[in-house]
């Protein structure tokens, strides 16, 4: 492979793509590389059953009001559950505890257990004290287990290890689900970019005028790189930057890191849950097991068990079987034991060991939610970087992905004009 062109897009993600497409219109010259044997990166769907759909990645269209494949959604008339989108609200959910639904008074505790935990967030964050939430919430409190379990969920990593300000700094907004896949409405959306995939990048030369990217397939030449992989793979350290990248960049990508939050996915035979059953349940027990997971959502009688943090990433290592046990379990406690009879088939994850990306999203660590801005910097005019983990309001998204792409295509754009 040889080629000369205005930018060399590294990566076939949501960012990847978005920028493809801004500079087409801004009338640049590209070239798109992609390891992987498809699009889509971390929005990537699976057919769990004929016409049902189970999104690996990726799932929900977060911030529904301003998220922008909302309106490509529509365009495309792939449909979305606006009707849906406040499942994932607390006031909402089921909740169990040891198999039994907590009554009013306890559901009342709960989410007012959730909310001071949130506001001593939200406090400490307008203090511009950038800490640990775990050393803001009350670890006493006999709801200290589910939430735990689902901070790790929401941030692919642990309470000791998520910044105060990072999390504050995440936009509200509606969750609305994506019927046949946000995987597959990704895929759908960047069919028209032109990708080299299976085209690995093993090292970028950026010390000259222009750039040199070594590929799998040869050797790529433009004037400029822009690189959307993920801060687990930068970190990993499987693409060999010449020169190496600065001490402040490496810092930031340290201080990011990508973490863990794998799915399992349950097929039945009939409908398990009625049509009272369909949303999202969080269950815990006395021996510290938890789980959040969604029961048929868009009436496909699929249950998505949700990990994350350290938990999710043991589950991983001790293999499928381990996972699909452990969902099938979850969902019992909450529905009874007859639904184990009706589960056909599922799917599980393995987010920490997918080769492309070492991980699922990334999540600051304490005293680290600056740093997004600063992996977001370009080097020397010809190092440009794109991807979630460069996004502030809407970090750990597929569309604040797509969002950095723009961005990073406009600066460039503005760069070369120069």
């Amino acid at each position: 492979m040889s080629s000369e062109t205005d930018v060399i897009i590294i990566g076939a993600g949501a960012s990847g793509l978005s920028a493809a497409k801004e500079l087409t219109r801004l009338g640049l010259s590209f070239t798109v590389v992609e390891g992987s044997h498809r699009i889509g990166g971390r929005a990537y769907s699976e057919e769990i059953a004929p016409g049902v759909w189970f999104d690996l990645g990726c799932s929900y269209l977060h911030q529904g009001e301003t998220n922008p494949f909302v309106a490509i959604a529509d365009e495309l008339g792939i449909v979305l559950g606006k009707d849906k989108g406040d499942l994932l609200d607390d006031s909402n959910k089921g909740l169990y505890k040891n198999g039994v639904p907590l009554n009013a008074a306890e559901r009342e505790a709960y989410n007012a257990y959730r909310a001071e935990c949130f506001a001593a967030v939200t406090a400490a964050a307008e203090r511009g004290e950038d800490v640990a939430i775990v050393d803001l919430v009350d670890l006493d409190s006999e709801f200290a287990t589910i939430f735990m379990h689902s901070m790790a969920d929401l941030c692919t990593r642990d309470i000791d290890e998520i910044s105060s300000v990072d999390f504050a700094n995440f936009d509200e907004g509606s969750d609305f689900p994506v019927l046949n896949g946000y995987g597959n409405l990704v895929v759908a959306w960047g069919s028209d970019v032109k990708v080299s995939l299976n085209t690995k990048v093993e090292s970028i030369d950026w010390g000259e005028v222009g750039v040199s990217v070594e590929t799998s397939r040869g050797t790529l030449r433009g004037r400029t790189v822009l690189c959307t992989v993920s801060t687990g793979i930068l970190a990993s350290g499987e693409i060999e930057f010449v020169p190496g990248l600065p001490d402040w960049k490496m810092e930031a990508v340290l201080g990011l890191p990508t973490g863990t939050e794998n799915k399992i996915c349950l097929y039945f035979d009939q409908d398990v849950f009625g049509p009272d059953g369909r949303g999202y349940h969080h269950t815990w027990n006395d021996d510290g097991v938890a789980c959040g997971f969604e029961a048929s959502v868009m009436g496909q009688n699929t249950a998505i068990a949700f990990t994350g943090g350290r938990f999710a990433v043991w589950l991983e290592k001790q293999g499928q079987q381990a996972g699909h046990d452990y969902a099938v379990d979850r969902v019992a406690e909450a529905f009874g034991n007859d639904i184990r009879k009706h589960v056909t088939r599922s799917i599980v994850t393995a987010w920490t060991t997918e080769p492309w990306t070492r991980g699922s999203y990334s999540c600051a660590l304490p005293g680290q939610a600056h740093q997004r801005t600063e992996l977001a910097r370009a080097l020397d005019d010809r190092l440009f970087f794109a991807g979630e983990a460069t996004t502030v309001a809407d970090h750990a998204c597929c569309h604040g992905a797509y969002r950095s792409g723009f961005r990073a295509a406009q600066e460039i754009s503005q760069t070369l004009a120069r």
